[in-house]
């Protein structure tokens, strides 16, 4: 405790016994009163839709805790990344920092919901630049439906193959040619960003 020695400290009373002549103070509660006090100050200048910067303090299988200037904010593993994430270690290391979008913000329970991916670029976005009607694409069959076959040609954006391409021949199923999972070549016919729509 020599650290404290000489030091002036603000306290508040936690026990007072005049009989004993004794006095109980603690300097935590304080700087822990100070501490909610700044973070719920801090709480009522966060809106919902404000893109922050923060740092990564903590991992954990739902998520990851981040930092915004004195605030842990939790970022759910569904808003990590516009990809599927199976564990948040995938994507952020501790000490990372982060560009973070607001979602939520609860003052009461002093919770604040964060999302890297919506800070992020989405993966339609310029899509028309990378990719054009006539090129050929290299994919992976993400679903099939009657009506045709979905191919993801660059994470988290796929295109439909129409059942009516994908073979010279007539089929009747896409199953009868695919399987979810087979690589593909495709040649593009389409391409529209706003819908998020591509013709493979």
């Amino acid at each position: 405790f020599s650290d404290y020695k000489g030091k002036t400290l603000a306290v508040k009373v936690v026990e007072l016994d005049r009989e004993k002549n004794r006095v109980i103070l603690s300097h935590r509660a304080v700087v822990e009163e100070e501490q909610e006090r700044q973070q719920k100050e801090l709480l009522s200048r966060i809106e919902p839709g404000q893109v922050l910067e923060g740092v990564v303090r903590r991992i954990a299988d739902f998520g990851v805790f981040v930092d915004v200037g004195g605030f842990d904010g939790l970022v759910h593993i569904s808003q990590l990344s516009h990809t599927r994430v199976a564990h948040p270690s995938e994507v952020v290391k501790e000490g990372d920092a982060v560009k973070v979008k607001v979602l939520a913000v609860d003052p009461e329970n002093g919770r604040l919901s964060l999302s890297i991916k919506e800070a992020l670029p989405g993966p339609w976005e310029g899509i028309s630049e990378k990719v054009k009607p006539g090129d050929v694409v290299t994919g992976t069959v993400k679903r099939l439906a009657s009506f045709g076959a979905f191919v993801e040609i660059f994470p988290g954006v796929e295109g439909l193959v129409h059942v009516s391409q994908i073979a010279n021949r007539r089929i009747g199923s896409p199953h009868e040619v695919l399987k979810e999972g087979d690589e593909v070549k495709a040649k593009v016919l389409d391409v529209n960003e706003a819908e998020h729509r591509i013709s493979l």
